[in-house]
């Protein structure tokens, strides 16, 4: 495994739909070597239905955080129920997060860049890390058009920081396509998509958009857009 390799894998996967690519995911992965990391954002549900309908031995995962917004368990409970599958749900560790708080307070997120970053690193990356580290591969819902920390996503890619391959099957898709696979399906989605919510994460961190916003414009709204990553998916540096 290797970027050369992962580079070869997604010139082959170029011009392919996202359902050929998850088919090629679970045809090129063994069984319990990759999963789906789902945030039951928009784009993940309709990844969920393209596998459910495909039936595609492929896991699905997700991270509890411990601020999530109620909708979020809304629909998690909602796509169990409507699939009918199990979703592994993964959380950060209290012995982390308790004196994270202690020392920071509840709201350290807003008080700088780095601090943010070390929330999300506690409550995010470790429990994802810890998971990756028993997988070969991992399917996200990252698309090209999501903001401008996205724009080179590839199909297939070599994680540097996790070490396994990513495969992003909606990397081509634009936000008109997405939502036009929603309605034509009748995916269940998050109901803050419709109070004006296009990302959503943490509710701390999340917040509505305005006309003409960036999509991911409402996720750490105070600060630079080229910050706007919880460390999931930073490129290193």
């Amino acid at each position: 495994m290797s970027r050369e390799e992962a580079e070869r894998l997604s010139r082959e996967l170029s011009g392919k739909s996202p359902e050929e690519i998850l088919l090629w995911a679970a045809e090129f992965f063994k069984a319990g070597e990759s999963a789906f990391a789902s945030s039951f954002g928009a784009e993940d549900q309709v990844i969920t239905d393209m596998m459910i309908k495909a039936k595609l031995p492929i896991p699905i995962f997700t991270l509890d955080t411990g601020r999530l917004p109620q909708e979020s368990y809304d629909l998690l409970d909602a796509t169990r129920k409507r699939y009918g599958i199990p979703v592994e749900v993964l959380f950060p560790e209290a012995s982390d997060v308790e004196p994270m708080l202690l020392r920071h307070g509840a709201n350290l997120f807003y008080e700088s860049v780095e601090l943010r970053r070390e929330c999300c690193r506690i409550r995010k990356v470790q429990p994802l890390a810890k998971k990756l580290s028993t997988l070969k591969g991992w399917i996200c819902g990252l698309r090209r058009e999501q903001s401008i920390t996205r724009t080179a996503i590839a199909p297939v890619e070599w994680d540097e920081s996790f070490g396994l391959y990513k495969v992003n099957p909606l990397a081509d898709v634009t936000e008109a396509a997405l939502w036009e696979y929603i309605r034509k399906h009748n995916v269940p989605v998050n109901a803050l998509h419709y109070k004006g919510y296009p990302s959503i994460g943490c509710a701390p961190c999340t917040r509505a958009i305005n006309p003409g916003e960036d999509i991911r414009a409402g996720r750490w709204w105070w600060e630079h857009p080229e910050h706007k990553e919880c460390g999931l998916h930073r490129k290193p540096l």
